[in-house]
């Protein structure tokens, strides 16, 4: 068996045939980087698939309409242009679906979980504490 591997294996390889891994992880980390930095820099910030005018899905489609609902200013990544964006927010948020809502750099959650906090008017007391809607 060790015959079989060094013989797929060897050390002679040239360089664009040799293990990228720690590319992929210089990539990921900048993907990590992106995510924290827009987390942090925007106060309401939607990971979600499409655009707020173009959800490309229904769950993407319920936080747009929450969101608007309660007058949320609210920035967006649409994660099926960047896919890099899509995985790496699973793992920053440690949550496996989008889309993923952040208030004041917090992950709040998916579309059942932000849907319940709406429903139970929780969504938009914690905007109205950290000031980010007002007051009708």
């Amino acid at each position: 068996n060790s015959r079989v591997s060094s013989r797929f294996f060897s050390d002679d390889s040239h360089d664009d045939f040799k293990p990228k891994r720690t590319e992929i992880a210089d990539e990921m980390s900048e993907v990590m980087e992106l995510i924290d930095d827009q987390v942090k820099s925007n106060p309401v910030m939607l990971f979600m698939k499409g655009t707020p005018s173009q959800p490309q899905c229904g769950f993407s489609l319920q936080a747009v309409r929450i969101l608007n609902s309660i007058g949320a200013e609210f920035s967006s990544i649409n994660v099926l242009e960047y896919p890099a964006i899509r995985e790496g927010v699973k793992h920053y948020s440690e949550w496996p679906t989008i889309p993923q809502l952040y208030v004041d750099g917090e992950f709040i959650g998916g579309c059942d979980i932000v849907t319940t906090m709406f429903k139970e008017g929780e969504l938009e007391t914690l905007l109205k504490e950290k000031n980010l809607i007002t007051e009708e």
